[in-house]
């Protein structure tokens, strides 16, 4: 039987997130080992990893902020963290090839979005490619259009959810 236990990140997490990172996403797309190296050092609990097995297979990432809108400059800088502010963002949300349409990513997605309303946030803002947005829409999201992120060369439909 496969054992699986969701908690928040710590800096030991680093190696094992890079690498889901890299199995999920394309490298222009991708945040790289250092960029998951300042997240952790300012908000490793807003990181949600879900192990199966102590196998690091799916986690959700992103930072706190007042600013409304999910911008380039966040993603790079993750000292515009803000533990008090009003939205929760979500950077990625990331599970390996092989554990994908478990449900895996949609654990961690509602765990993200109670806690987001147990510490008293407006509510949770993410980003997604055009095909991602009817998931979202699953959980309560609702697409405000394309976003003005131009992160890896691809077009971004702002999602948000809001309490």
């Amino acid at each position: 039987m496969t054992m699986q236990k969701i908690r928040t990140a710590t800096f030991e997490d680093l190696d094992a997130i890079a690498a889901v990172e890299a199995a999920c996403f394309p490298a222009a797309e991708a945040a790289t080992k250092e960029e998951f190296a300042g997240r952790l050092t300012h908000y490793a609990d807003h990181f949600w990893l879900l192990f199966e097995d102590e196998k690091l297979v799916s986690f959700v990432d992103g930072f706190v902020t007042d600013t409304p809108d999910l911008t380039d400059e966040m993603y790079a800088d993750a000292s515009l963290h803000d533990a008090h502010g009003a939205w929760q963002m979500i950077f990625g949300v990331n599970t390996l090839p092989e554990y994908r349409k478990q449900g895996l990513a949609g654990q961690l997605l509602r765990r993200a979005i109670a806690d987001a309303k147990a510490q008293g946030r407006r509510g949770l803002v993410l980003t997604c490619k055009d095909r991602l947005v009817h998931y979202y829409a699953g959980f309560g999201f609702v697409s405000e259009g394309v976003s003005g992120s131009t992160h890896g060369g691809v077009v971004w439909y702002q999602m948000r959810l809001t309490f």
